[in-house]
């Protein structure tokens, strides 16, 4: 099998730079004014579909985002470093707050079917939920192999080998295409958009699709209590030597008398 048709996930988040600041009401967190770009994750996905195509390796790469129309900016990004084209399923933002990575999984395994892809490459997660639950779903739905975390990809005959990192090293396994495969953070460094690509990117296709389009209803089976910042962390303290240690750890109760 040659010249693969490549989906790519990506998704809009806050800035990994930005300090995340807790709505007063402790609903969720502050995302009005505040500076978002694409997941960190989900940028090596695509500069690894890029590279593929670049070595001969694909033929075509799909960007797709979930989410309100800011979501736009996100994929003309991905189109500046090199993906052929788009797709933006719009979800207003009220709906994109209950959205849960069920609904992503159950939109881009329908996008897969229609569009006749060949691999599905997504970040392992996203930075701001963190549920690192997409690419296994979609898997799922599709009943594709899948090889999660992968820190090298290569192709072989109708095969691709993906090397990921575990605790005891490293492993390597095979699987068949069609694939689902998430990426881990060194995979590869992306590339930077340069400003030709960029405007280039502006004429490059983007469909515009609804949830409902793919079948999709989205409806929320979790509700979010609170959501409050991490407790602050106590100054520590600076002891002269072993025995004020001792002594301390004594009389706080952590060592016998």
């Amino acid at each position: 099998m040659s010249g693969l048709r490549v989906l790519v996930g990506c998704k809009r988040v806050i800035d990994y730079a930005v300090k995340i600041r807790v709505k007063p009401d402790k609903s969720g967190v502050v995302t009005e004014g505040v500076k978002h770009s694409m997941n960190p994750f989900d940028e090596i996905a695509i500069e690894e579909a890029i590279k593929m195509k670049e070595n001969k390796l694909a033929s075509e790469v799909i960007a797709v985002s979930c989410g309100p129309a800011q979501c736009q900016e996100t994929l003309r990004t991905a189109m500046a470093m090199g993906a052929d084209k788009s797709i933006h399923v719009e979800v207003d933002a009220k709906t994109y707050e209950s959205m849960q990575p069920i609904h992503v999984s159950k939109i881009i395994a329908k996008i897969a079917q229609e569009t006749k892809a060949d691999l599905i490459l997504l970040g392992k997660q996203a930075i701001d939920d963190d549920c690192n639950q997409t690419g296994q779903m979609t898997a799922s739905l599709l009943d594709w192999p899948q090889a999660n975390y992968a820190s090298k990809i290569s192709k072989t005959d109708g095969e691709l080998k993906v090397v990921k990192e575990v605790d005891g090293g490293l492993e390597t396994i095979t699987v068949k295409l069609p694939a689902v495969v998430t990426a881990d953070l060194r995979l590869n460094e992306p590339r930077y958009a340069t400003l030709p690509n960029i405007m280039k990117a502006k004429k490059k296709p983007m469909e515009k699709k609804k949830p409902s389009d793919y079948g999709v209803e989205i409806v929320s089976t979790q509700k979010i209590i609170s959501v409050e910042d991490p407790p602050v962390r106590q100054a520590g303290q600076k002891l002269e030597n072993v025995e004020q240690l001792v002594s301390k750890l004594r009389d706080d109760g952590l060592l016998p008398s």
